[in-house]
């Protein structure tokens, strides 16, 4: 039989989750290899310089550049409160003052006499990395971070915006085809990450935020909802970095679309527990998909799903058709021939033949599917 693989979501109860905890330069790693960590854990932390302002001394004082030197009443590295005078000329029997002030507080870096400038960086901005996950140190990258591992069920979505966020993992809905509204948002919520549904509405979400609630996981999102949502066309730019006061994951895709059984019962079988999410999404080269992680304790995991081969398509293969006309669509795989087969288009492919769900059947290009792995 024919085999292919086709890159797909994952949605597994047990799985061994590792990530990479880095910081943006070197710095300090404060945990060591074996120490439990929570997601809010600080595991290494630095500094970032600040920014520089330029100040040009011989232009405000009306003197060459270089004889800004003997107006300087601070010197190359001393540090300057915002607003404090830092060069100034006395005229007139030093009756008159014209000044220079600092336009930030930081540090003088350099002075030059041919431009006449001084340059004022600001105070270092401190950086914390948090470990994200609650789990277990396994490596530490000495100055740069570290890797934290955790047994956890693990889902995957298609589409998410926000960054990393945690809460207890709360159903808000009772069924998976089920619209979650602003009704189904509700105070008790809040500080809490709730899934469930074929679709969340842009009022929802919003309501979600005032009452302070950190995720949403769901089967579909209009994509009108979501630009005004935004207040933008997101294009085609990688996400998790906006700054809206909820992470929102999407397991199916964009319109009402029933989120998976499978997905709906894993999520409903940890209801309660902690959920570490992330909204982060690429869909170009160097895929990055948004996820849950839920992590277990080590006595209630079964047999890891990490370092195993992921089979390729197969005769009852679980996929999600990625192309209209059949978009976001779950379906089985009945059958994979091994010919090519001429499309409407002309041109030829490999295909495959799946039932629906809902029972209708269809041959579809396999660059059109993509596996989801159990």
């Amino acid at each position: 039989m024919a085999h292919a693989y086709s890159p797909g979501l994952k949605v597994t109860a047990h799985e061994t989750v590792r990530r990479r905890r880095i910081l943006p330069m070197k710095g300090d790693v404060i945990v060591s290899v074996g120490e439990e960590v929570s997601p809010d854990s600080v595991v290494a932390h630095t500094h970032i310089p600040g920014d520089v302002k330029p100040v040009n001394v011989a232009n405000i004082l009306g003197l060459p550049p270089a004889d800004i030197h003997t107006s300087m009443v601070k010197k190359l590295g001393d540090s300057v409160e915002e607003n404090e005078v830092f060069a100034e000329t006395k005229s007139f029997f030093g009756l008159f003052k014209s000044q220079v002030r600092s336009p930030l507080t930081g540090t003088l870096e350099s002075v030059s006499d041919v431009t006449g400038q001084v340059h004022v960086r600001g105070m270092p901005i401190p950086v914390e990395v948090e470990a994200y996950l609650r789990g277990t140190i396994v490596e530490v990258i000495p100055e740069e971070g570290v890797v934290v591992e955790t047994p956890a069920a693990f889902l995957q979505g298609i589409f998410g915006i926000g960054g990393e966020t945690y809460g207890d993992l709360v159903m808000a809905t009772d069924s998976p085809d089920v619209e979650l509204d602003e009704q189904r948002v509700k105070p008790e919520q809040k500080g809490k990450v709730i899934a469930g549904g074929s679709r969340v509405t842009a009022a929802a979400l919003r309501k979600a935020i005032d009452l302070g609630i950190r995720a949403v996981v769901v089967g579909g999102f209009d994509d009108k909802d979501l630009r005004d949502f935004l207040g933008y066309d997101l294009g085609v730019a990688i996400t998790g970095s906006e700054q809206l006061g909820v992470t929102l994951v999407v397991t199916e895709g964009f319109g009402t679309i029933t989120m998976a059984q499978g997905t709906f019962d894993l999520l409903r079988s940890n209801a309660g527990r902690l959920a570490c999410v992330n909204g982060a999404t690429q869909i170009r080269a160097g895929v990055i998909r948004p996820e849950v992680v839920i992590p277990l304790e080590k006595a209630a995991t079964g047999p890891s799903t990490e370092g195993k081969e992921i089979p390729g398509l197969h005769e009852g293969s679980q996929i999600r058709v990625i192309r209209e006309p059949y978009f976001g669509r779950l379906a089985r795989v009945t059958d994979l021939p091994a010919q090519l087969t001429v499309l409407p288009s002309g041109s030829k492919a490999r295909v495959l033949e799946v039932e629906l769900e809902g029972g209708e059947k269809a041959i579809l290009p396999r660059a059109n599917v993509e596996l989801i792995e159990r």
